[in-house]
């Protein structure tokens, strides 16, 4: 069932809360689609990202090796078509971010930022970097970041603005941006919302690298594995993620993110509507009725009233 402006307002009579901030509506994405389904590989031979799917699970490749992956605007407008490809497909569950070859990202491509590009290029790498990490966010499926190597800068920004990161042990983050005279600003946006303010801004202030250890301990990923366990653990998270309902973790994900920025009372009062209203879904009772009659849930995956059909 497509997430639709008549379902919308059908599950939002009665509730304060604007469900509408919630759900993903179509329109959204497919403006989005629109402008980058058609991103341009730059004359390369080889596409930048590597976008594959299984079993619910898609896993994107960043795969420019030679720059370490560097997050170039090219780079960029890949991965954000492969993010948003087919998003709203039951079929979709969850989405993996890696990396080919030893580092995951190092950042944005230098050789963009200087000023034989131009101002009105910068404010477009720029731009679409930040609009990029913000999607993340609001995707309706979880997106994990797969760590392995090096993450720095706009690197580090990717995998903090990702729902999950698990990193290999021999990974390391850093926002050395200035060292050469470019301040990690937008970096620090995701960056500062992970991590406590403190260690932000030491590593923001002396580009010094913190290691796996240090990420674990102060949020910026999730869990840290050996490097040969790295795609096993991932996979497993993601698998375990598919086992429940795509509506309800949608409506999780994005009830969490808007809850987590208001003030006590009135995230209390948002994520106990959204609540009530994960009730009103089919998927809320089939799930609750699963687990009193002690059988497997049977899923939707859709927004679907529970009384819509009779």
């Amino acid at each position: 069932m497509a997430l639709s402006t008549l379902v919308l307002r059908t599950f939002c009579r009665g509730i304060s809360t604007n469900i509408q901030e919630f759900i993903p509506v179509s329109s959204y994405y497919g403006k989005h689609i629109r402008l980058y389904s058609d991103a341009a590989t730059k004359q390369r031979d080889e596409p930048y990202t590597i976008r594959t799917q299984k079993d619910g699970i898609r896993t994107i490749f960043l795969n420019d090796i030679k720059k370490r992956n560097a997050l170039s605007l090219a780079m960029l407008e890949s991965l954000k078509s492969d993010l948003l490809h087919e998003i709203e497909s039951d079929d979709l569950r969850v989405i993996i971010i890696s990396s080919s070859g030893p580092a995951f990202s190092s950042g944005h491509d230098l050789k963009e930022l200087t000023m034989r590009e131009g101002r009105d290029y910068h404010t477009k790498v720029f731009n679409t970097c930040s609009d990029t990490m913000k999607m993340i966010k609001e995707l309706p499926v979880p997106v994990i970041a797969q760590v392995q190597g090096l993450a720095t800068a706009a690197g580090c920004q990717l995998v903090a603005s990702c729902d999950i990161a698990i990193a290999a042990e021999n990974s390391t983050f850093a926002t050395p941006g200035v060292n050469i005279g470019l301040f990690c600003s937008t970096p620090a946006v995701a960056i500062g919302r992970a991590i406590p303010q403190k260690v932000a801004m030491e590593m923001l202030f002396t580009g010094k690298p913190i290691d796996a250890q240090a990420a674990l301990k102060h949020g910026l990923v999730s869990k840290i594995v050996p490097k040969e366990k790295l795609e096993e653990e991932t996979m497993a998270v993601a698998r375990q993620i598919c086992k429940s309902s795509r509506a309800v973790i949608a409506l999780g994900k994005s009830c969490f993110y808007h809850q987590i920025t208001k003030d006590l009372s009135d995230a209390y009062r948002q994520a106990s509507e959204i609540m009530v209203f994960n009730l009103d879904l089919k998927d809320g009772q089939e799930g609750i009725n699963a687990f009193i009659e002690k059988r497997e849930p049977s899923w939707s995956h859709e927004f679907t009233h529970v009384n819509e059909n009779e």
